[in-house]
This record gives C-alpha cells, structure tokens and sequence, in this order.
C-alpha cells in the first residue's frame, strides 16, 4: 500500500451505535450480481431450527424474513457471553442453563468443548426462546420468537442504506469479543478488556445484583486516546445531550478520568466544531443509550412492566442522527480546517444483540497471549459476530464493497499508521487491517456527488423512563450503581444513595448534581 492512501485524511470522525447484526441492518443492501461481491442474504436459504419445547416447534425452522416492524425484536435478545455461545454454536452446557439469566449460568457457560469449533450459526432461536422464557416466566408463541430471524430493507433504513451504497460497506466486519456492549467498546479503543467479558459481573449469591463497579474500577487497558494526546493531536468525544455521562468515560475509567472536564462534550459542540472546520484529529460520538435512545438498540422496555423507555422505534431515531452527522460532514467546507474532503467518517457498532448473522466469526488472537483466561475463562481467542460498518471518504468510489476480514480494532490500526502513534496496543489491533488502503480514488469526491439522506419522520416518545417518587427498576438501579462507583473513584468518598432504595427522584438529583462536577462539558446549555 502506498503511504500516501494515509493522506487522504487528516480527521477522523467515528460514531458506534448499538446491537444489530449485518444481516439484520444490511443483508438486503445489494442484490446478486449488482456488485462483484457481497455476502448478503438475498437469494440464500437461510434458517434456524426451533427448540422441540417452543409452540409451533413442528414448523421445524424459522426462515430469515423481513422485518415488519421498526422496533423489532421486542423484546430485547440475550447478549451476554453465555447466550452468544449458544447463539454460535446451538449448545446450552450445562443444561441448568436453559432458562436462566446470565447472572445465574454456570461453566462452561455455553461454549463447545473444542475451542477450535467452527460456529454453526443455528442456535439464535434457541437462545432467543430461552432467554425469552427466563425473562417473562412463559414460552413464547412462534410470532414472538421469529423475530430474531428478522432483518430490514433498504426502504425501512433508507439513511444507512443510502450512505452504505454511496461509499465503501464492509461485508466481513466483526465485533472484537462474543458478548456485549462494554468490553467491545473497550476493545474499540484499547484492543483489550483488561479480561473483563460482561457489563458487570456475576454476583456471587443468586439473589444479589451484579457487580457494577468491573470497569470502572479494573479496565486499565492502554488507549489510543492517549496515544494521540502523547503524538501531540486533538481527540474529544462527543455525546448526546440527553446521556448524563459518557460510556466511553466510564468504561476507561482508570485511563480518562483526569480528562473528564476536557475531552468530553455533547454533540452540539460536535455539530459547531464542524460547521466551523475545528474538529480534532479523532472525533469519537455517543448516540443516547438511555431514555427515549437513538442508537438502533432493540427495545427493552418490555422487561420492565409499567415503564416506558422506548422510542416507537430507535431504529428510525437512530436513523435521524447518522443523517445529521453525515450531513454535517458533507456540508464542511472550511479550507484551513477539517472539511468533506480531509476527514474519514466510520459509522460502527458494537456488537449484535442477539440478532442474526449467517457468516461465522474467525479466531482471533488473544490480546496477550500469556494473559490468564478472563472472566467465564474466555481466552479472547474468538471474534464477535459480523456487524455493520461503513466507510465514507470523499476517497472512496460509489458501491464499494470490502470483503476482506476487518474488525472493531482496524480503526485503532489506522489511527497509529495515520499518525505514526507507535506499536501495537496489543496483538488484536496488530492483526487489524488498516482502512487506509480503500480510499482508492486520485481526486476527491465533490459534495454535490455525495448522496442526500433523508430519515423518516421519528414519532415522539410519550412518558417517562422512572416514576420519580418509586423505587428505581432493574435497569436504573445498574446505572445508578455504576455512576456511583464512578463517583467514588473520582472523589474518594462514597454518596449516600443506595442505589436498591433510591427514588427515582433521588436518582435524578444525583446524576445531574454529578454531572456538573465531573462531566462538565456536557451539562445541557
């Protein structure tokens, strides 16, 4: 590869939304024949078995099919390391672990006794109706549990499609780990995980909630983030303005904190700084996780009767925030700055929920090799599932299709070749591909070549995620849990708010007053 693709771009700008599988979001991106390659599912016969004990069990399969809902499936699949094995693999070992939640599985949690089996990719419908029943305390009915073989077109996403066919899809993107969301954020700027494999780890009695505190207090990974900052270059992330704290703050807790106060704003700054061509060498944003979220993630309101913290889809609210990015990408134009034409966009996500996906993941290679097996003894030795990913340059060709093996960690890859940040954080990143060498064209794209997006109408979100005079949910109880620990580390003292007895109220006051001292940049102006 020459040196100069690396010079096709001076800024990077990265968004990481939430939980969806490659089929499930872009199986129907091209038709056969349309492009020289695409691993798609047009045309294939692609099906997952049902569990003799599910009703309607004597369809035999539930057949990939599209969508027909903007909010499916609902609710939520299982997505910790547990029930990705079974999803992989169609194994639930030992048989206790049918119709239990993650917190109370035990080893070998799911995963093949031969560590070099190639997934089978027929357990999703196995997994979905056994967390579904763990979950709801009943079986569900075939309608229920289809879901997860569900996939969208291009006319129910209409903006990612738009974009994917407008510059470069990678078509064998997997996520770095077979689980959830933090550690694969984690090893989206770090290549590590410091071990960890779950959001919080499992209580030691039944009846207790999970350890909350894991990353905050134990991920102690190296960044590129300082990598960056050592090189002498800008970074910041950006998030949404309704997320009282930063995920990505959060999970390199250890690492970030003294850098709080300075390298965390909200999107608004985002959408200034481009306009006015001041973004930073790496721009990393946060869609909102949380209440009302606009981060693709499948609903998960239906665990908590009563409450409601789902928008009618976050698949169009998610929608309507890649258009903005993208178009406040598109419209920079500040010669002496970053501008449409300097700056690589990557849209990414993190893992994919539970969701569908035909193609097996590879190995991988351990982020150290003489590291001790992680929690529920994984060795890091498999990649996550195939996941959505685009690349937008005004360097890249219309209709482009990337086959070759990328993974979460080939943007930590390009930024160290970009800019010269040194060896590899650890041996997941060394292996990485570099992105540079698909941003093929001589001249750059003009604006007015670039596609118009256009997201449908998102229908507002009618009430409220907590009853402020009521004991927190499940769900706010964790968050409460992990921003109290995070305050712990930050200031030394521990609040007195107990997240099991805590008002929605009392929750509310806490965060925001929390906010203001150590995320001060994204108070709401």
């Amino acid at each position: 590869m020459a040196r100069s693709n690396h010079k096709r771009f001076d800024h990077v700008v990265a968004v990481m939304f939430e939980n969806r599988s490659f089929d499930n979001l872009l199986g129907h991106l091209y038709e056969p024949g349309e492009v020289p390659s695409f691993e798609g599912v047009i045309g294939k016969d692609l099906s997952n078995p049902i569990p003799s004990y599910a009703p309607g069990a004597e369809r035999g399969v539930v057949p990939l099919h599209v969508a027909t809902s903007m909010d499916a499936p609902n609710p939520d699949a299982g997505e910790e390391h547990p029930h990705t094995n079974t999803q992989l693999f169609g194994i639930v070992a030992p048989e206790s672990n049918r119709f239990v939640s993650y917190e109370a599985m035990q080893v070998p949690f799911n995963a093949p006794d031969d560590p070099a089996r190639v997934p089978t990719m027929d357990g999703f419908v196995l997994d979905y109706v056994n967390t579904f029943r763990s979950e709801m305390g009943r079986l569900p009915e075939y309608d229920e549990y289809a879901q997860i073989m569900s996939c969208y077109t291009p006319e129910q996403v209409p903006v990612i499609s738009t974009i994917a066919r407008g510059f470069a899809t990678f078509d064998h993107w997997f996520c770095e780990v077979p689980s959830q969301t933090f550690t694969n954020r984690s090893f989206y700027h770090a290549g590590s995980a410091s071990g960890l494999v779950v959001n919080a780890a499992q209580p030691h009695q039944a009846d207790a909630l999970p350890a909350m505190d894991s990353f905050p207090k134990h991920n102690d990974a190296e960044t590129i983030f300082e990598r960056l900052e050592a090189a002498g270059l800008s970074w910041r992330v950006y998030v949404d303005p309704d997320m009282p704290f930063s995920i990505t703050g959060l999970i390199h807790t250890p690492r970030l904190h003294e850098r709080f106060a300075t390298h965390f704003s909200t999107l608004d700054d985002f959408f200034e700084d481009a306009e006015h061509g001041k973004l930073p060498t790496y721009s990393f944003i946060e869609p909102n996780l949380l209440h009302a979220h606009n981060d693709y993630h499948p609903a998960f309101n239906v665990l908590f009767p009563g409450l409601s913290a789902d928008p009618p889809s976050s698949i169009l609210g998610g929608e309507e925030l890649l258009a903005r990015i993208y178009s406040a990408i598109r419209a920079s134009s500040t010669p002496d700055g970053s501008n449409y034409a300097n700056t690589l966009f990557m849209v990414s996500f993190d893992e994919h929920d539970g969701n569908y996906d035909h193609v097996p993941p590879p190995s991988a290679p351990p982020p150290d090799p003489a590291a001790p097996p992680g929690e529920m003894g994984f060795r890091f030795d498999r990649s996550g599932i195939r996941i959505p990913t685009l690349a937008v340059s005004a360097y890249i060709d219309p209709m482009t299709v990337v086959t070759e093996e990328y993974r979460n960690t080939s943007v930590i890859r390009t930024l160290r070749e970009r800019f010269s940040l040194g060896p590899p954080l650890t041996g997941r990143d060394a292996v990485a591909a570099d992105i540079a060498p698909i941003l093929t064209r001589d001249a750059p794209r003009p604006q007015e070549d670039w596609p118009e997006v256009t997201a449908r109408p998102v229908p507002p979100l009618p009430g409220t995620m907590v009853q402020m005079d009521k004991p927190l949910p499940p769900l706010g109880k964790y968050l409460l849990g992990v921003a109290i620990a995070l305050d712990t580390m930050n200031t030394g003292h521990v609040p007195a708010i107990d997240p099991m007895t805590a008002t929605g109220q009392q929750a509310h006051d806490y965060v925001l007053e929390r906010q203001a001292r150590i995320w001060p940049g994204l108070v709401r102006r």
